[in-house]
């Protein structure tokens, strides 16, 4: 099989077919790119540059800067009175040290696209393409954000004003879990809350042999993590999803000190604002009464990030139709699972409806690869599958809008 083949293997023909060869090339080519030279977050230099010379093809009537390594194009919709729709991809790589051995491996020691955004950034160069040839109703905004695995790109775009007055917004991730073809496109939970925490105990310090002289914060520490298990387990409902994962502790320098401080720290999830600050109020309070009891003083830092991505009916009926129109009924899978990760995508859906969509990744015959992990890739057939989903979502989307806002008139 030659690698154009290869490149388009579980494409379905229809969708395949939207792009012209020049396009199929110009958009591998960007995506084996920004796969061999991978960027963290908020250091996008080089492939902002990439993106934006990727652009050209689409012929956007402007392309913005943001977020310093970010960009917003516009792409000229049929009517310039219609309500404008945005599309998002992610662009910033992570610290990871790539051993997937593809001849287009990262050649950035220690840093690697471990989360498939090289892919979400050339589909939404993708979907460019695909609304350049075929406009939608109104304009729509081809976002690229920046720092995306941090958790902060999402608010820095929002806060450059680039959305402002946007209808709908939508966005998508590559998942491993199915194979490139099918997509998960359904209503409700797509991803939690992602708080982080960080407890410090502090009390006195003394010698190991004498420890009836300390108010020893380590043993606080040890009992506190115990403890803090019982929240997920007793304190929220069974039927509603949570995580509290105490990830880290630091403590002592030395086997004969008791040392006067202990921090631990970890990771919040929930799905629902209601359970995320029952989280967070029992952690303070179990934090406070264990310090209490063995003459500690305890200080609970909560860091919010991202809010969970929730979505909504509409958003996803209208992302459903499209799905269907390129995919057939049996393209349409579920997501199967509660994904209790982050995304900061939840931050463009609190000021702006939308939906958040999984594309499958998995070359046939492939193995299921988690994300974040050394030998993660995403299949170059997803690129195709995503471009073409979210344009047609945004056209979708567009005209549904456009038919509301003559019926408000």
């Amino acid at each position: 099989m030659t690698d154009a083949a290869l490149d388009m293997e579980g494409v379905p023909e229809r969708v395949a077919a939207l792009f012209t060869g020049a396009q199929r090339d110009a958009l591998i080519a960007l995506r084996r790119d920004l796969h061999q030279h991978p960027e963290l977050a908020f250091a996008e230099t080089r492939s902002c540059a990439a993106l934006e010379r990727a652009l050209a093809m689409a012929n956007p009537v402007s392309v913005q800067r943001v977020a310093g390594t970010g960009l917003v194009a516009r792409i000229r919709g049929r009517d310039p009175n219609a309500p404008v729709v945005a599309v998002r991809g992610d662009i910033d790589a992570l610290p990871i040290h790539e051993a997937t051995g593809l001849p287009y491996a990262s050649q950035t020691a220690g840093v690697m696209h471990a989360c498939g955004h090289d892919v979400h950034a050339s589909w939404a160069i993708g979907a460019a393409y695909l609304l350049s040839n075929r406009p939608a109703a109104g304009d729509v905004l081809v976002v690229l954000q920046p720092a995306e695995e941090i958790g902060e790109g999402a608010a820095a775009v929002l806060q450059s004003g680039a959305l402002d007055g946007v209808a709908a917004i939508f966005g998508a991730h590559v998942d491993r879990r199915f194979p490139v073809g099918q997509v998960v496109v359904q209503a409700g939970p797509m991803a939690a809350a992602a708080d982080s925490f960080r407890i410090t105990l502090t009390g006195r310090g003394a010698h190991g042999a004498r420890p009836h002289e300390s108010a020893d914060p380590v043993l606080g520490a040890g009992l506190l993590i115990v403890a803090l298990q019982g929240i997920v387990s007793r304190r929220v409902n069974p039927s509603i999803p949570a995580v509290l994962t105490v990830s880290t502790m630091q403590a002592g320098s030395a086997p004969n000190v008791i040392p006067e401080t202990a921090t631990i720290g970890g990771t919040l999830r929930a799905v629902d604002p209601a359970t995320r600050a029952l989280l967070a109020d029992e952690m303070r309070r179990v934090a406070h009464g264990i310090a209490a009891a063995h003459d500690l003083i305890a200080d609970v830092h909560i860091e919010l990030g991202p809010p969970p991505i929730v979505n909504p009916a509409n958003q996803s009926a209208w992302a459903h139709e499209a799905a269907v129109s390129l995919l057939g009924a049996d393209g349409i899978v579920p997501l199967g699972i509660t994904n209790m990760a982050g995304e900061d995508f939840a931050y463009y859906m609190e000021r702006i409806p939308g939906a958040f969509l999984r594309i499958g990744a998995r070359e046939p015959g492939g193995v299921v690869t988690a994300a974040h992990t050394p030998r993660f890739f995403a299949a170059n057939g997803s690129l195709f599958v995503g471009a073409a989903l979210l344009a047609e979502t945004a056209r979708v989307a567009s005209a549904a809008l456009t038919t509301l806002s003559t019926e408000d008139q």
